[in-house]
């Protein structure tokens, strides 16, 4: 459950961690190279997945791509029908703003986490990651800010070490991202930026209440720019 009266931690934040990142198997890039193609619907919802195209535009074998899209399927990214294969779900503008409230409880939790049990390296990697979001936003730079949002939200996610809530949340991150690609406006980025270097500060302080209040702002965000979608 998310914290009901956090507090500001008072432990001692580990200066750096001597642990090297672990090596990525290639169905785990394979992963983020086809939830990169699905977030900025370059793969259209409802369209149908062609295992060989995939892996001629990822770079990596079927086999790994496979392997990924059998886990997309799991979490319903990917949807597998009778005689028509593998398709990509479509975006349910009703349901979307449930996506949202059950994506707030998760990220109210990994900011906790986060700023609970972070090194101080991924402290600072969290700040940079949202000043590049800044920066890519002023410049209206989408392909940068979506660079470095999703490089932020790998280092917080590691950052929380909580496995449970990072899985139940990497899928509903991919279906904003998408509803956001699919309805964008440009002008609105930069509000997204500060949304996350609110986050980030409050993570990087290691004051909880601070690191889910900007876990909050960012999904007021995302909720805000929904209902502008849904209202029309």
């Amino acid at each position: 459950m998310t914290p009901q009266h956090p507090q500001k931690n008072t432990m001692a934040v580990p200066k750096t961690d001597p642990r090297p990142p672990p090596k990525r198997r290639a169905a785990d890039l394979a992963y983020d190279a086809i939830e990169t193609l699905l977030s900025t619907v370059q793969l259209e919802p409802g369209s149908q997945i062609a295992e060989a195209d995939l892996a001629e535009r990822t770079g990596l074998g079927r086999t790994p791509v496979r392997e990924a899209l059998m886990r997309m399927v799991s979490i319903g990214l990917i949807v597998q029908q009778p005689r028509r294969g593998l398709l990509v779900s479509t975006i349910d503008l009703a349901d979307h703003l449930d996506v949202i409230l059950t994506r707030r409880v998760l990220e109210r939790l990994i900011a906790a986490c986060s700023a609970r049990r972070a090194t101080a390296q991924q402290r600072t990697a969290i700040v940079h990651c949202a000043e590049m979001m800044v920066e890519a936003a002023d410049r209206g730079d989408l392909n940068d800010y979506m660079k470095a949002d999703r490089a932020l939200d790998l280092v917080n996610h590691q950052a929380s070490h909580n496995d449970s809530a990072v899985k139940a949340v990497v899928p509903l991150i991919v279906q904003c991202r998408r509803f956001w690609y699919a309805y964008q406006h440009e002008g609105e980025i930069v509000e997204g930026a500060n949304a996350h270097l609110e986050l980030a500060q409050g993570i990087a302080t290691g004051d909880e209440a601070a690191a889910i209040a900007g876990a909050d702002r960012l999904m007021d965000y995302l909720e805000v720019f929904a209902r502008k979608i849904i209202d029309k």
